[in-house]
């Protein structure tokens, strides 16, 4: 398992009306370190001929999340198979290692100029799983 992650500190754009982090937020973050894990990891000739799309979410809230805390946002990909990849995602408090969020996706790989789904080549498998 080849884990990708980075660290955040939540800011106060990411706080909703009950006073923690705003489930939406806990998605993008999740959609964003995967973008970078991609960008950090793949070719350019991958990243410039290809791009991937979302198909699928799920996601489980375990804890809350206030301003200012340090977090860890982890993401693996598990599975990737024809067009389809699946990847999971792990958000924990870097002050007591409790996990806030557990989450995957699943992803479709698609050529950018047919704009149709691509088969995952054995290279980009190899880069990830």
């Amino acid at each position: 398992m080849k884990i990708f992650s980075e660290n955040i500190t939540v800011p106060a754009s990411a706080i909703d009306e009950n006073s923690h982090v705003n489930n939406i937020t806990y998605l993008k973050w999740c959609i964003d370190v995967a973008e970078k894990h991609w960008l950090s990891t793949a070719p350019k000739q991958f990243q410039e001929s290809h791009f991937w799309v979302v198909l699928e979410h799920t996601i489980s809230y375990k804890n809350p999340s206030f301003e200012g805390e340090e977090l860890r946002v982890e993401t693996w990909v598990t599975l990737a198979e024809g067009v389809k990849s699946e990847r999971s995602y792990k958000i924990t408090r870097i002050s007591d290692n409790k996990v806030l969020v557990n989450a995957k996706t699943v992803w479709c790989y698609v050529e950018l100029e047919s704009q149709r789904p691509a088969r995952i080549t054995e290279e980009i498998r190899a880069l990830f799983l």
